[in-house]
């Protein structure tokens, strides 16, 4: 029996499930390779010995397969800022600490930043409404519980957490293309070196925007009356 023939006949939950999960690992196996918007339709579909037409059966488009990693990749960061927080007592992570381990969460999770680069312009834009209220529940919960473990560790506020978290995938999402160019203009400032200050230092460079906001979200707080 052919892969196609297997997974067209996937009739069960469970079944359904595991091709799911196959279609979502060939995706991320390419992106990493690959870098998420180098990957087309067509190649996940060969990653998996399937025909485009029977992965359409499970993801209705490319992009919902992209965004479906998305809230995987979402999950993934939330755990590893508790991970990275539980050496701290509670309130008190100073707001550069705290600053670091959020860049360094990033840092360590570069198929999440390449994803944040693509999210607004590209994942969100070519997907069904239920793929994208799935996407947006994880996500917000996501966000959600970081703001809970940021404000539990620091002095700021469960609301501040979670617009500090937010921020900090924004900002990396942002700064991922720049800091890693395309060979062409990885030559370019190899050779006029003038030129490469257009190419910030990924990690320092997220680090000091997360700090910055860090500081400056107290200093935002309503005067109390």
């Amino acid at each position: 029996m052919s892969s196609t023939q297997s997974f067209a006949r996937a009739r069960r939950p469970e079944h359904k499930q595991q091709r799911r999960e196959a279609i979502l690992a060939a995706a991320r196996d390419l992106a990493q390779r690959e870098g998420v918007q180098g990957v087309t339709l067509a190649a996940v579909a060969a990653a998996v010995g399937l025909a485009k037409s029977n992965v359409l059966r499970y993801f209705g488009t490319r992009e919902e397969i992209y965004l479906a990693l998305t809230a995987q990749e979402w999950q993934g960061w939330t755990e590893e800022i508790t991970a990275r927080l539980d050496g701290f007592a509670a309130g008190q992570a100073e707001l550069a600490e705290l600053s670091a381990v959020l860049a360094g969460s990033l840092v360590s999770r570069p198929l999440f930043c390449d994803l944040q680069s693509v999210l607004a312009t590209s994942l969100e834009q070519n997907v069904g409404l239920e793929a994208a209220r799935g996407y947006k529940r994880v996500a917000v919960g996501s966000l959600d519980q970081a703001g809970r473990l940021i404000a539990a560790r620091s002095e700021l506020t469960p609301t501040e957490g979670f617009e500090l978290a937010a921020a900090a995938a924004t900002f990396a999402g942002m700064l991922w293309p720049v800091a890693h160019p395309a060979a062409v203009l990885r030559a370019l400032y190899e050779a006029e070196p003038e030129l490469a200050r257009a190419c910030p230092p990924f990690r320092p460079t997220l680090e000091r925007l997360i700090h910055g906001l860090a500081e400056g979200l107290p200093r935002l707080r309503p005067a109390r009356r």
